[in-house]
Protein backbone atom coordinates (compact mmCIF):
# COMPACT_ATOMS: atom_id res chain seq x y z
CA UNK A 1 0.00 0.00 0.00
CA UNK A 2 1.52 3.30 -1.12
CA UNK A 3 1.81 6.31 1.12
CA UNK A 4 0.63 9.43 -0.71
CA UNK A 5 1.82 12.68 0.86
CA UNK A 6 2.57 16.22 -0.29
CA UNK A 7 5.55 17.86 1.39
CA UNK A 8 6.64 21.50 1.13
CA UNK A 9 9.98 22.77 2.46
CA UNK A 10 10.11 26.48 3.33
CA UNK A 11 12.87 28.97 4.09
CA UNK A 12 13.10 32.72 3.60
CA UNK A 13 14.09 33.18 -0.05
CA UNK A 14 13.97 29.62 -1.40
CA UNK A 15 17.52 29.65 -2.75
CA UNK A 16 19.62 27.85 -0.08
CA UNK A 17 17.97 25.74 2.61
CA UNK A 18 14.57 24.79 1.22
CA UNK A 19 15.77 23.84 -2.28
CA UNK A 20 18.52 21.80 -0.64
CA UNK A 21 15.91 20.09 1.53
CA UNK A 22 13.76 19.44 -1.54
CA UNK A 23 16.64 17.88 -3.47
CA UNK A 24 17.97 15.82 -0.58
CA UNK A 25 14.54 14.60 0.51
CA UNK A 26 13.54 13.78 -3.07
CA UNK A 27 16.57 11.52 -3.49
CA UNK A 28 16.47 9.88 -0.06
CA UNK A 29 12.71 9.23 -0.17
CA UNK A 30 12.95 7.76 -3.70
CA UNK A 31 14.67 4.73 -2.16
CA UNK A 32 11.34 3.68 -0.60
CA UNK A 33 8.92 2.15 -3.12
CA UNK A 34 5.96 2.61 -0.77
CA UNK A 35 6.41 6.40 -0.69
CA UNK A 36 4.50 8.24 -3.42
CA UNK A 37 5.35 11.85 -2.64
CA UNK A 38 4.85 15.28 -4.13
CA UNK A 39 7.82 17.34 -2.97
CA UNK A 40 8.28 21.09 -3.45
CA UNK A 41 9.95 24.07 -1.84
CA UNK A 42 9.29 27.79 -1.53
CA UNK A 43 10.13 30.88 0.46
CA UNK A 44 8.11 33.08 2.76
CA UNK A 45 9.34 36.03 0.68
CA UNK A 46 9.60 36.32 -3.09
CA UNK A 47 12.99 38.04 -3.29
CA UNK A 48 14.35 35.52 -5.79
CA UNK A 49 11.17 34.52 -7.67
CA UNK A 50 12.06 32.27 -10.63
CA UNK A 51 15.78 32.08 -9.84
CA UNK A 52 17.67 28.84 -9.41
CA UNK A 53 19.21 27.80 -6.13
CA UNK A 54 22.31 29.60 -4.85
CA UNK A 55 25.34 28.30 -6.77
CA UNK A 56 27.07 27.36 -3.51
CA UNK A 57 24.07 25.21 -2.56
CA UNK A 58 23.99 23.64 -6.02
CA UNK A 59 27.72 22.88 -5.95
CA UNK A 60 27.72 21.46 -2.43
CA UNK A 61 24.64 19.34 -3.14
CA UNK A 62 26.12 18.09 -6.42
CA UNK A 63 29.29 16.93 -4.64
CA UNK A 64 27.06 14.86 -2.34
CA UNK A 65 24.95 13.40 -5.18
CA UNK A 66 21.91 15.67 -4.98
CA UNK A 67 20.54 17.54 -8.00
CA UNK A 68 19.08 21.01 -7.42
CA UNK A 69 19.36 22.19 -11.03
CA UNK A 70 15.64 22.14 -11.88
CA UNK A 71 14.46 23.90 -8.71
CA UNK A 72 13.24 27.48 -9.15
CA UNK A 73 12.47 29.86 -6.34
CA UNK A 74 8.88 30.74 -5.60
CA UNK A 75 6.96 32.40 -2.82
CA UNK A 76 4.48 30.41 -0.76
CA UNK A 77 0.87 30.87 -1.85
CA UNK A 78 -2.21 30.75 0.38
CA UNK A 79 -3.47 27.65 -1.46
CA UNK A 80 -0.26 25.82 -0.48
CA UNK A 81 -1.44 25.84 3.13
CA UNK A 82 -4.26 23.39 2.37
CA UNK A 83 -2.60 21.54 -0.51
CA UNK A 84 0.39 20.15 1.38
CA UNK A 85 0.18 17.52 4.12
CA UNK A 86 3.47 18.66 5.62
CA UNK A 87 4.76 22.22 5.49
CA UNK A 88 8.29 22.12 6.84
CA UNK A 89 9.98 25.33 8.02
CA UNK A 90 13.75 25.60 8.25
CA UNK A 91 13.74 27.96 11.24
CA UNK A 92 11.47 29.44 13.90
CA UNK A 93 11.08 32.77 12.10
CA UNK A 94 9.69 31.07 9.00
CA UNK A 95 7.63 28.71 11.14
CA UNK A 96 5.94 31.70 12.79
CA UNK A 97 5.42 33.42 9.42
CA UNK A 98 3.75 30.27 8.08
CA UNK A 99 1.52 29.93 11.13
CA UNK A 100 0.53 33.61 10.91
CA UNK A 101 -0.31 33.15 7.23
CA UNK A 102 -2.37 30.04 8.01
CA UNK A 103 -4.35 31.84 10.71
CA UNK A 104 -4.90 34.83 8.42
CA UNK A 105 -6.30 32.54 5.71
CA UNK A 106 -8.28 30.43 8.21
CA UNK A 107 -6.20 27.32 7.57
CA UNK A 108 -5.00 24.73 10.04
CA UNK A 109 -1.54 25.06 11.55
CA UNK A 110 -1.41 21.33 12.36
CA UNK A 111 0.50 20.52 9.16
CA UNK A 112 3.22 23.15 9.79
CA UNK A 113 6.39 21.81 11.41
CA UNK A 114 9.98 22.77 12.16
CA UNK A 115 12.26 20.56 10.07
CA UNK A 116 14.76 19.68 12.76
CA UNK A 117 11.92 18.39 14.96
CA UNK A 118 12.31 15.29 12.75
CA UNK A 119 16.05 15.08 13.44
CA UNK A 120 17.36 11.93 15.04
CA UNK A 121 20.73 13.25 16.17
CA UNK A 122 20.92 17.02 16.25
CA UNK A 123 20.59 19.19 19.32
CA UNK A 124 20.21 22.16 16.99
CA UNK A 125 16.63 23.35 16.56
CA UNK A 126 16.97 25.32 13.32
CA UNK A 127 18.66 24.80 9.95
CA UNK A 128 20.98 27.83 9.85
CA UNK A 129 20.97 30.08 6.82
CA UNK A 130 24.34 29.53 5.07
CA UNK A 131 23.93 32.48 2.69
CA UNK A 132 26.29 34.84 4.52
CA UNK A 133 28.49 32.17 6.07
CA UNK A 134 31.52 30.31 4.78
CA UNK A 135 31.53 27.31 2.48
CA UNK A 136 31.41 24.91 5.44
CA UNK A 137 27.96 26.26 6.22
CA UNK A 138 26.54 24.60 3.11
CA UNK A 139 27.98 21.21 4.11
CA UNK A 140 26.64 21.67 7.63
CA UNK A 141 23.19 22.43 6.21
CA UNK A 142 23.19 19.25 4.13
CA UNK A 143 24.26 17.19 7.15
CA UNK A 144 21.32 18.55 9.16
CA UNK A 145 18.91 18.09 6.24
CA UNK A 146 20.00 14.50 5.63
CA UNK A 147 19.39 13.65 9.28
CA UNK A 148 16.00 15.36 9.48
CA UNK A 149 15.01 13.84 6.12
CA UNK A 150 15.62 10.35 7.49
CA UNK A 151 13.51 11.25 10.51
CA UNK A 152 10.67 12.53 8.32
CA UNK A 153 10.84 9.38 6.18
CA UNK A 154 10.59 7.29 9.35
CA UNK A 155 7.58 9.36 10.44
CA UNK A 156 5.87 8.74 7.09
CA UNK A 157 6.59 5.01 7.20
CA UNK A 158 5.52 4.71 10.86
CA UNK A 159 2.19 6.38 10.11
CA UNK A 160 1.52 3.64 7.57
CA UNK A 161 1.99 1.00 10.28
CA UNK A 162 -0.22 2.68 12.89
CA UNK A 163 -3.78 1.29 13.01
CA UNK A 164 -4.98 4.58 14.52
CA UNK A 165 -3.95 6.63 11.51
CA UNK A 166 -5.37 6.33 8.03
CA UNK A 167 -2.06 7.01 6.24
CA UNK A 168 -3.65 9.43 3.81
Amino acid sequence: MAIHKKILFVCLGNICRSPTAEGVFRKLSSEYAELDLEIDSCGTYGYHQGEGADLRSVSTADKRGYDLSAIRSRKILPQDLNHFDYIIAMDVSNLESLKDMAIKHQCSVDNIHLFLDFSNQSNITEVPDPYYGGSNGFDDVINLIEDASQGLISELLDKKKSPLRNGS
